[in-house]
């Protein structure tokens, strides 16, 4: 692994974290008026932040004036056609440190989220910052906290929060017009490929700055053969597809059902069956959790489901591929990316409810910056952390388990008939993949319980599960504890 050609030392990044933690005692900058423009810098140019860069220009008032990230080739890419002049920097602390930047969009790696937003605070920034917000429950609280003691507008990029359907949804039912909610399945059932098998790790390129990509992360040598967008599937830098695509239909449900908190329990089973890759995130993983008197049984899965037509694309769970199975009272609703419908008991349709995915959500940040009140937002920072930690709970609770039997498994799962009839859907699916589920084991772990006030879990297992919450920064890269 070719050694970084930008290679900080502690002493380097402590200066210029003490030099932006400085700016932050300036004046701050004014709410900008109406016709004002907005000078934007867009940091990583993987998918993500290639949209972005290519979305923000088209709103009134906007220009992307930096970009950042450091791969040089990726960067160069995803900028050539940019007509406007702008700078490019491989180091995302020169934005930082360029007074006509006002606000920045973080399309990063997951590791990256938290303190490169915390940074953008602290440098009198406003930040969008792509889902998942954090990589831990720990970080993603300090980057709440920074944004309420620099007073800076912070969006989180679960963009269904702007999306007119869920909106019209969370509105109806928050007003009873469907009874009380009763329980909830949450899922995403889609299809993915195996990353691969490396014998040996690779050759980091040398127009990438592997120092400063792994950041806060361990700097260790890259085990998968491909250097972008695999690393969602390792636990030094992803969440594996919980974070990755779980989180949005997670911050539906919360959103839907109007919770200013997460569950207090939650159980876990899963594992990563059929492949033999560098992969280390379950490819397929269930959640139970207990919200109050309502549970919620999160399902996400990335194998085909071969024993079913279209399976190819994945399963399909009370018919859905994906989005929010909510039962209620006097009916249930079914909504996911776009849209969805309200069904009376009999399944006959009573209301449908169009969207468009969030298509409005960068437009939104925009004009919270104009306004100057982060109340404006429709996913301030707060909601995407609760979110995320969700998925953090989820995936704390995986990791605390071992392997066990499909009987053990059916015998945690029957305090719920949509837990058992998920778990035994998804089994069906992974035999019909030619898993034998009997060398296979499925990996359970206790059920645990969290503690909303303090952020941390409690009574047994809380242990191990604390020691989960609160990741330990690289030398040089320490995501600070910031007090409001």
């Amino acid at each position: 692994m070719k050694k970084s050609h930008h290679h900080l030392s502690r002493r380097q990044f402590m200066k210029s974290s003490l030099m932006v933690g400085a700016t932050a005692l300036l004046p701050l900058p004014s709410v900008l008026g109406a016709n004002e423009q907005i000078n934007l810098a867009v940091i990583g140019c993987g998918t993500m932040g290639g949209g972005h860069i290519r979305n923000f220009p088209r709103l009134d008032g906007v220009k992307v004036v930096a970009v950042s990230d450091p791969d040089l080739h990726r960067m160069d890419e995803k900028t050539q056609k940019l007509r406007q002049p702008f700078a490019k920097h491989q180091d995302f602390r020169h934005i930082l440190d360029d007074k006509d930047v006002d606000a920045v969009v973080i399309a990063t790696p997951n590791h990256w989220h938290s303190l490169m937003a915390i940074m953008a605070c602290q440098a009198g920034k406003h930040v969008y910052v792509q889902k998942p917000v954090s990589h831990s429950i720990w970080e993603g609280r300090q980057m709440v906290n920074a944004a309420r003691k620099y007073n800076r507008i912070v969006q989180a990029g679960t963009q269904h929060r702007s999306c007119p359907a869920v909106i019209e949804a969370a509105r109806d039912i928050q007003s009873g017009k469907y009874g009380q909610v009763q329980w909830v399945h949450c899922s995403k059932l889609g299809s993915r490929e195996s990353i691969g098998k490396s014998s040996a790790p690779l050759e980091v390129p040398a127009h990438i700055d592997y120092n400063l990509w792994a950041g806060p992360a361990p700097a260790t040598p890259v085990m998968r053969k491909q250097f972008h967008y695999d690393w969602h599937w390792q636990w030094n830098y992803g969440d594996g597809e919980l974070g990755n695509w779980g989180v949005h239909y997670i911050d539906d449900l919360r959103h839907l059902l109007g919770w200013n908190d997460v569950p207090e329990t939650v159980q876990a089973v899963g594992n990563r069956f059929h492949w033999d890759d560098d992969g280390q995130t379950p490819n397929m993983i269930m959640a139970l959790y207990e919200h109050q008197d309502v549970k919620v049984v999160l399902d996400v899965r990335n194998l085909q489901d071969l024993s079913r037509p279209g399976g190819t694309r994945g399963a399909v769970y009370l018919g859905m591929r994906g989005g929010n199975h909510i039962q209620m009272e006097k009916g249930y609703m079914q909504i996911s990316r776009g849209g969805g419908f309200a069904y009376d008991l009999d399944g006959e349709k009573l209301k449908q409810y169009v969207g468009d995915g969030g298509g409005a959500h960068e437009q939104n940040f925009i004009d919270a910056i104009r306004s100057g009140k982060a109340s404006d937002l429709n996913c301030e920072i707060g909601e995407g952390h609760l979110s995320t930690v969700m998925c953090h709970q989820a995936n704390v609770a995986f990791k605390l388990g071992h392997p066990v039997t499909e009987e053990t498994v059916q015998a945690g799962m029957r305090r719920h008939d949509d837990a058992l009839e998920a778990f035994e859907d998804m089994s069906a699916q992974i035999t019909g993949m030619g898993v034998d589920l009997k060398r296979n084991h499925f990996i359970m772990g206790p059920k645990i319980t969290y503690d909303n006030a303090a952020e941390h879990f409690t009574g047994e297992y809380s242990g191990e599960a604390n020691a989960l919450i609160k990741l330990t920064g690289r030398p040089g890269f320490e995501i600070p504890a910031v007090d409001v």
